[in-house]
């Protein structure tokens, strides 16, 4: 199955590509290719940043998904602050050269979108998860199971992006975000659920299992 109803450069990216392509023909132009060499080097930068290309998504309804492209920085056991229990977080951590699109874990109905301003502190340390900008989305899946994915703004990341809010229904892959600039999503799993991953593993969007929940009767 596959889920992806936006084109190969995300939305977001083209105010800033038509931009940067423009200024650099202009530059081209009117001062030749050597003055215009960093402008052509910082849209394809841009364009690198904001390509969103379709991924496969696992079969598994089980499944918990990656929402974000990156590496695992965290796999512990702490407390949810946005559903007020004990959970399983996995964080994945992104830097400048991944994708940034942000797709939904699992199938599910929005509970709450809950966004809070704060710091812009280095997404990868710990402290970013409480400290920095961040916008949290509580889901409920089919059978009745809470998973939170939360998006953290980073050091250069200043805009965090979310298109969906309270009732609303995702499914698995569905694109519902996006940060610029680098940052990071945590996943917050039921203590029951399995995890798939280690800390250090790299990880894709939608296509990597972070972990699998156990079977639960509504």
């Amino acid at each position: 199955m596959n889920n992806y109803p936006h084109p190969i450069i995300a939305r977001e990216g083209w105010p800033y590509l038509t931009f940067l392509v423009i200024a650099a023909i202009l530059v081209t132009i009117f001062a030749g290719f050597a003055f215009a060499l960093p402008v052509w080097l910082l849209a394809l930068f841009v364009l690198q940043f904001f390509r969103d290309p379709p991924r496969i998504i696992p079969q598994n309804p089980d499944a918990v998904l990656s929402p974000a492209d990156g590496r695992i920085v965290a796999v512990e056991r702490v407390p949810d602050p946005y559903v007020n229990r004990d959970a399983i977080k996995v964080s994945v951590f992104m830097n400048v050269f991944n994708v940034h699109s942000n797709r939904s874990p699992v199938d599910g109905k929005v509970q709450s979108v809950q966004y809070f301003p704060g710091k812009f502190v280095n997404a990868g340390l710990a402290k970013a998860s409480m400290e920095n900008e961040r916008n949290a989305l509580w889901i409920k899946t089919l059978d009745g199971q809470d998973v939170t994915s939360v998006q953290v703004a980073g050091l250069i990341a200043r805009r965090i992006l979310c298109y969906v809010g309270q009732g609303d229904v995702l499914t698995r892959g569905q694109r519902y975000g996006f940060i610029r600039f680098g940052s990071r999503v945590d996943v917050y799993l039921p203590l029951t659920a399995t995890v798939k991953v280690a800390i250090g593993d790299k990880v894709s969007a939608t296509s990597t299992i972070l972990a699998v929940l156990a079977k639960n009767s509504v």
